[in-house]
């Protein structure tokens, strides 16, 4: 026990210095940087990035969904769907209400502000995934915070070392992360949610100790159908979250606004209440500025926790994209945090403050409520008792998706400290480790992935930092040929050869697209 003990007080310091000391203020300082020097990029040009992403679904020229690159890629949809798989999780309906518990109302604003300057991390993230991508031994692409700190970090003058080591570390801590936050915390949670609002009448006894069967149960029901779609590869992954995502995201999202519009009376307290809190602490939390800086983190904390913009994580799906374009796959990334956070966040923080047991004049939390299932009791009062298994059945398809999106983040990140085929490795036992996330009944394993998580963000924003004069560069080349309409030679990747073939490939498609349009109809 005291060898326990001693983790936790480690774990807890090491967690408090890299999200409180250094991490969200990396965070945030990236974000505010790239957002300058990108010129606003996702506010200045929010039409070409609308219309590049999900506005171009609905257009016959697009090639969004399309993906025709065979093995080694996905499309832009696909690669989306399955970060979106990997970033909408239990963080954006339990984490969402917690922050709000902690931190009062206010924290959503803090929320929205991280999101906004996090659109140009994740788009930045996904620049230069895409630009030092390279294809791996299987013809699949390979791409992601570890390849451009050791191929541009690492390429500058005496930072190749660095570049490799900070690389290293990020890999590490990436793949101890995704059996953490990306396995066995979600598992958890699923068991527990369905445990207590399914199958709460269904008692088999225990299997050993203070585990139930219907969690080991369970935990086999899961790791099999996890199994099935994981060991099955990216382009399984890939098809199963194009499916699931929109899906679910849709399902939550409208079960929300009938919630909202129930209390519609009440929106524009709810949102009064957002935004004085964001400034002033809570009466039930006193004064002072040290609580309202309370709620500022709280806010960061869990707008970056929902869409991962600058940790590193999701890049490495996109750079599976068959894109060609480095900046198109950004504009994904920007896409990306706003339907998280913007949209699926939003929505839970507005069930949770119309729930009746936050205080809006107050922002006080009545007495004897559990964030945990505080957007549950929301949607019970509306509801029912339907209502409590659609949030479950809402946990299970959000934190399965990120199971399986964060699968795929381990197996890159083993791949490039191992190689190709010990990721396979990874894999199979990935999905066994899902047994223990349903028989988990401590905490300990969700703290210390919590603290994994922080440590990817640290190597993951110096590399952005360092690069950012490539993120510019790459920018404006795309802004100078695609919106300007300048002839000048696309910036597409550092590898020569790719370089190559894919301006050979612009160029053809520019020259189809010329002759579509003088032909007659």
């Amino acid at each position: 026990m005291d060898i326990v003990d001693a983790i936790v007080k480690i774990n807890s310091a090491v967690n408090d210095f890299v999200w409180t000391n250094l991490g969200l203020v990396l965070l945030i300082s990236a974000g505010v940087i790239l957002t300058v020097c990108t010129k606003f990029f996702q506010v200045s040009h929010i039409k070409e990035w609308w219309m590049q992403t999900i506005g171009g679904m609905f257009s016959k020229k697009s090639k969004a969904r399309k993906n025709e690159d065979g093995k080694g890629s996905v499309s832009q949809f696909q690669a989306l769907c399955t970060a979106l798989a990997a970033t909408i999780g239990t963080g954006n309906i339990a984490g969402v209400a917690s922050a709000i518990c902690v931190g009062g109302p206010g924290a959503v604003f803090w929320m929205w502000v991280a999101a906004f300057f996090g659109m140009m991390t994740n788009f930045s993230e996904n620049i230069l995934g895409i630009y030092y991508r390279r294809k791996n031994s299987e013809g699949e692409w390979s791409g992601g915070a570890m390849y451009y700190l050791r191929d541009g970090l690492g390429g500058y003058k005496h930072c190749k070392y660095v570049g490799r080591v900070l690389a290293g570390m990020f890999a590490v801590f990436a793949v101890l992360a995704s059996f953490g936050i990306g396995n066995m915390g979600q598992i958890n949670k699923i068991v527990i949610n369905l445990d207590s609002a399914v199958l709460k009448n269904v008692n088999l006894g225990y299997a050993f100790g203070e585990v139930k069967w219907t969690s080991v149960i369970l935990g086999v029901v899961l790791m099999i159908l996890a199994g099935l779609i994981i060991l099955g590869g990216l382009k399984r992954i890939a098809s199963f979250a194009e499916t699931v995502v929109p899906f679910m995201a849709c399902a939550y999202i409208l079960g929300c606004l009938v919630v909202i519009c129930i209390h519609i009376t009440s929106i524009g307290a709810m949102f009064a209440a957002i935004f004085r809190f964001a400034f002033t602490a809570p009466a039930v939390l006193g004064g002072g500025i040290g609580i309202a800086i309370h709620t500022l983190i709280q806010g960061f904390k869990r707008g970056v926790f929902s869409n991962e913009a600058g940790l590193g994580s999701s890049v490495m799906v996109h750079s599976a994209s068959n894109v060609r374009e480095p900046v198109k796959q950004g504009m994904w990334g920007i896409f990306e945090v706003f339907a998280d956070t913007f949209v699926v966040c939003t929505m839970t923080a507005l069930v949770v403050l119309s729930s009746g047991k936050i205080d809006l004049s107050t922002g006080a939390v009545a007495e004897g409520t559990d964030d945990a299932t505080l957007v549950a009791e929301a949607f019970a009062n509306v509801f029912g008792d339907f209502g409590s298994i659609f949030i479950s059945v809402a946990i299970l398809l959000f934190a399965f998706t990120t199971v399986v999106g964060w699968s795929h983040y381990g197996s890159k990140s083993f791949e490039y400290l191992f190689g190709t085929k010990a990721a396979k490795g990874y894999k199979v036992f990935f999905v066994i480790m899902i047994i223990s996330g349903a028989i988990m009944t401590s905490s300990l394993a969700w703290d210390i992935s919590d603290t994994f998580n922080g440590l990817m963000m640290i190597p993951n924003l110096i590399g952005v930092i360092a690069l950012l004069p490539m993120v510019i560069k790459i920018t404006k080349n795309y802004v100078d040929r695609r919106i300007k309409h300048k002839d000048v030679e696309p910036v597409l990747s550092f590898d020569p050869n790719i370089q190559s073939e894919h301006a050979k490939d612009i160029k053809r498609e520019m020259q189809e697209n010329e002759k579509s349009k003088i032909s007659p109809k």
